[in-house]
């Protein structure tokens, strides 16, 4: 098992030549944003990642071994909800006041000029769909935000750190 413990984002550093090269491997968000975890690359290599913790895996980082092999990581496709603005009955900023009521709920999500995807959750979609958007099921790979304060999402779905202000309160509880 090759052990790999450092990650480049975006293979920065590298030339684009070196990252075309580099094997592959296909993990979706639940696996990235976990800091320990095996997979195998395009090669039917087994690779046993040990990053440090909280640091979240992107489309396009390249992992490092031991041994300097360079393992390039797709986002791969998983269900998730694709959410746009009915063009019927509103407007672009509707699609803002969506995205303002998911962070609300502290749901990882990502955003895109005419889109957003957040994973399945039904009664997401239900008050997306009250609220007029167009909600679809679709199997595309997902890069939600990282977190407004430099955080990283972790696995409980928060993307941000509570301990910056004092003052910072959101009138629920965690």
């Amino acid at each position: 098992m090759l052990a790999m413990n450092k990650l480049l984002a975006q293979g920065a550093g590298l030339s684009g030549v070196l990252i075309r090269r580099a094997a592959t491997v296909e993990l979706d968000w639940d696996v990235r944003q976990k800091s320990r975890f095996a997979a195998t690359d395009s090669t039917g290599r087994a690779l046993a990642i040990f990053l440090p913790r909280g640091q979240a895996v992107r489309g396009g980082d390249v992992l490092v071994g031991e041994d300097g092999t360079l393992v390039r990581v797709i986002a791969a496709p998983q269900a998730v909800l694709h959410i746009t603005w009915c063009r019927q009955h509103g407007t672009a900023f509707d699609l803002m006041r969506a995205a303002y009521h998911l962070g609300n709920r502290h749901v990882p999500i990502e955003l895109q000029p005419d889109h957003l995807k957040i994973e399945p959750d039904h009664v997401l979609a239900d008050m997306l769909r009250a609220m007029h958007m167009t909600v679809t099921e679709a199997e595309l790979p997902f890069e939600p935000e990282g977190g407004a304060y430099g955080g990283h999402v972790t696995n409980d779905g928060h993307g941000h750190h509570h301990g910056h202000h004092s003052h910072h309160h959101h009138g629920h509880d965690h």
